[in-house]
């Protein structure tokens, strides 16, 4: 059976139908897998696992229904929901992973990333990023209430929204020298990762060993999953 990976749905109470297309996917596709993966931003906002709003009450039951029949469901922080925790993962059956993880994909040792720690050439993120991953300042969120985390959270995705807009387009795309340090420092063939919103299968020759960069579509104008199965892998997208 394939082993399935997505990541990037960003799910929200305003894209209903993108809830509605995951919960089928969890109903049909992700049935057949022998294992599923989600490498970040499953959902556009989470800000603590006592605080889950309703809008997202179906997409943790399907998930846990998958985990139920037997599939085993992988879940990894993005830059969106990185307050994921051990409560949510008990309540869809999941097990976190860390970022990044090694795994042994049909005999391919594969790295898997959300992908945002690549773009390094986004300096202001990356500070960001280094801000909000504190243990402190996460401590110091968790400790606010539901009100104040949520005008939180809508501060962090209007400032998200501007500076986006005003980048150029190459910014946020990987660094191909952090790409190469970290096919330096893991004993990998594959890299596969989210975030970009680019998807796309890159065969690239590191220190003249052929190894692939795998990255994952979104889900905002898609439906994207990579399939694989017997050591071959094959990005898919359906229409919304």
């Amino acid at each position: 059976m394939p082993t399935l990976f997505i990541s990037d749905l960003h799910l929200a109470a305003e894209r209903a139908q993108i809830s509605a297309l995951f919960i089928r996917f969890l109903e049909t596709q992700a049935r057949q897998a022998d294992a599923v993966y989600i490498l970040g931003d499953l959902f556009e906002v989470w800000f603590g696992d006592d605080m889950i709003p309703p809008d997202y009450q179906p997409a943790i039951a399907a998930m846990k229904a998958l985990t139920d029949s037997g599939v085993p469901l992988y879940l990894m922080h993005g830059n969106r929901d990185f307050f994921m925790g051990e409560h949510l993962m008990q309540l869809c059956g999941a097990t976190l992973l860390d970022d990044p993880t090694v795994i042994d994909l049909d005999g391919v040792p594969t790295l898997l990333m959300h992908g945002d720690t690549l773009c390094t050439d986004d300096l202001e993120y990356m500070k960001f990023r280094a801000m909000v991953r504190n243990p402190q300042w996460q401590q110091d969120v968790l400790s606010k209430s539901p009100e104040e985390r949520l005008a939180l959270a809508k501060k962090f995705r209007d400032l998200s929204k501007a500076e986006t807009s005003n980048k150029a387009e190459d910014i946020m795309d990987v660094n191909q020298a952090e790409v190469e340090r970290m096919f330096a420092a893991y004993p990998v063939q594959r890299l596969i990762h989210g975030h970009t919103h680019r998807p796309a299968i890159h065969d690239l020759n590191i220190k003249d060993q052929n190894v692939q960069r795998i990255v994952l579509g979104d889900w905002c104008a898609q439906g994207s999953v990579l399939i694989c199965e017997d050591g071959q892998c094959r990005l898919e997208t359906f229409t919304m």
